[in-house]
C-alpha cells in the first residue's frame, strides 16, 4: 500500500514540500454530474429560473473555486492557476459539468479541478432547489491529470469536454 503524503512520521498532518520540485506544465479535467427533472433541464433552457442564468453563475462559481481551492481544502497548495474552463452538456435529465484547470508550478491542480465541478453543480442545485429539492449531484471525479513527475492519468473514453 502507498504512504500517505500528507502524513508525517508522528502521524500528524501536514502539508506536502514541493519546494525541491520543478515547475512544470500541469493539467487536470474533472467532472461531475447534477440529476435533474426534465422540467427543470427545460426552465434552464428557456431561462426561467428566477435566480437567474444558471449556466453562467455556475460557470463563475466554478472558476471562483478553483481559485479559491486552498483556503477551502487545508493543505492544499496555493496554486497559480493559469486557466480555468468549465463547460455543462445538457442532457433530458441531468447535466454533466466538466472542469479543466491548467497551471506551470511545482505542484498539481487536481483539486482545483475537481473544486471547482463541484461548486458548479452545488451552484446549480442552490439555483434550481425552488423547484424540487430532490436534485442530486453525483459522479464527482479525476478523470485526466497530465505533467508533473507521476505517470499522466486518464480514464479512458470519459473525458467529456
Amino acid at each position: 500500500m502507498r504512504e500517505l503524503t500528507h502524513i508525517n512520521n508522528n502521524g500528524e498532518a501536514e502539508m506536502v514540500d514541493v519546494s525541491d520540485k520543478l515547475q512544470s506544465s500541469r493539467s487536470a479535467t474533472a467532472t461531475s454530474i447534477i440529476i435533474l427533472t426534465p422540467d427543470i433541464i427545460r426552465a434552464i433552457n428557456e431561462s426561467n429560473i428566477k435566480k437567474g442564468d444558471v449556466i453562467s453563475v455556475a460557470r463563475i462559481a466554478g472558476i471562483q473555486a478553483a481559485k479559491k481551492c486552498s483556503e477551502l481544502i487545508p493543505l492544499c497548495h496555493q496554486v497559480p492557476i493559469s486557466k480555468v474552463s468549465i463547460t455543462f452538456d445538457l442532457h433530458r435529465d441531468r447535466i454533466h459539468i466538466t472542469a479543466l484547470c491548467k497551471t506551470i508550478a511545482q505542484t498539481g491542480v487536481e483539486m482545483e479541478a475537481l473544486t471547482a465541478a463541484s461548486i458548479a453543480a452545488l451552484t446549480i442545485y442552490d439555483m434550481c432547489k425552488s423547484i424540487d429539492r430532490g436534485i442530486e449531484v453525483s459522479c464527482t471525479k479525476l478523470v485526466k491529470k497530465t505533467g508533473g513527475t507521476k505517470k499522466n492519468f486518464e480514464i479512458a473514453g470519459d473525458v467529456r469536454g
